[in-house]
């Protein structure tokens, strides 16, 4: 898509020919004691799941959609995220943003707008999204974290390029994908493979989010390993427009 098109998109100001909300998923700290932050997660505004709404994504409407789905992100988080350093974690599509530069504009609008801190929110891309550009996509993952932003690679190990990807572009967080984590606690082989890519991981500076946890065992596998944050439906299950409330006992919801 040529850059007329992609800015052109965003700035005709035509909305969009569906609507959505987001939900909220929580992102532990078993170390701290308490929510690192949330992931916003899109939905439509009458129940129906994320593949609803994407399945209605297209050529004409990504650049807009990546937009309005920052914006409704923040808008929501600075009405519901208690005051101090909780995190809002915004997926994004890295083929959808044409020149950062520009296509962060609305991003950073909405956050003074909202008066929501630079340093609260992070981008997630993942490498099950077919990057037609990885040099451009190195671009953004810079400029972004230039600007403030922690960023962070999302399905870590659930395609061949995962390793290819993290040694291009050192993201502040990757998240272990949950075909990794699910089993764990029976599987050898997961194990060690957890276990090198925390070592890689923490040679390079980066931090590790283990997603998709789904029972006490595969969250004691995964302490054992030296893993501290946590996602998945062992601790909550996302909850639209509204923050939900923890279900590990001992935990604390952040205040």
């Amino acid at each position: 898509m040529t850059k007329g098109n992609g800015c052109g998109q965003c700035r005709s100001g035509e909305p969009l020919p569906f609507t959505f909300t987001m939900a909220f998923h929580p992102i532990v700290d078993l170390e701290g004691g308490g929510v690192w932050g949330y992931e916003a997660l899109v939905r439509g505004t009458e129940g129906q799941g994320a593949g609803y709404i994407l399945g209605q994504v297209d050529d004409d409407n990504r650049y807009r959609f990546d937009q309005a789905c920052r914006t409704k992100a923040i808008e929501l988080a600075g009405g519901l995220f208690p005051a101090g350093d909780v995190r809002l974690s915004i997926n994004f599509l890295p083929n959808a943003v044409y020149e950062p530069a520009a296509c962060i504009r609305a991003t950073l609008e909405a956050a003074r707008r909202i008066g929501f801190a630079h340093r609260r929110i992070m981008f997630e891309f993942t490498e099950n999204e077919r990057m037609t550009d990885v040099v451009h996509v190195q671009r953004i993952i810079t400029d972004y974290r230039q600007r403030g932003f922690l960023t962070a690679l999302d399905d870590f190990g659930a395609g061949y390029a995962g390793l290819g990807l993290l040694a291009r572009f050192q993201p502040d967080l990757i998240k272990l994908d949950m075909e990794l984590i699910r089993g764990i606690a029976d599987s050898p082989a997961r194990r060690a493979i957890v276990s090198g890519v925390i070592g890689i991981a923490r040679a390079l500076g980066v931090a590790v989010i283990a997603e998709g946890i789904e029972t006490p065992e595969e969250l004691a596998a995964l302490r054992e390993a030296g893993i501290t944050l946590f996602q998945g439906y062992l601790f909550a299950r996302p909850m639209v427009a509204a923050l939900p409330e923890l279900s590990l006992p001992g935990m604390r919801q952040a205040a």
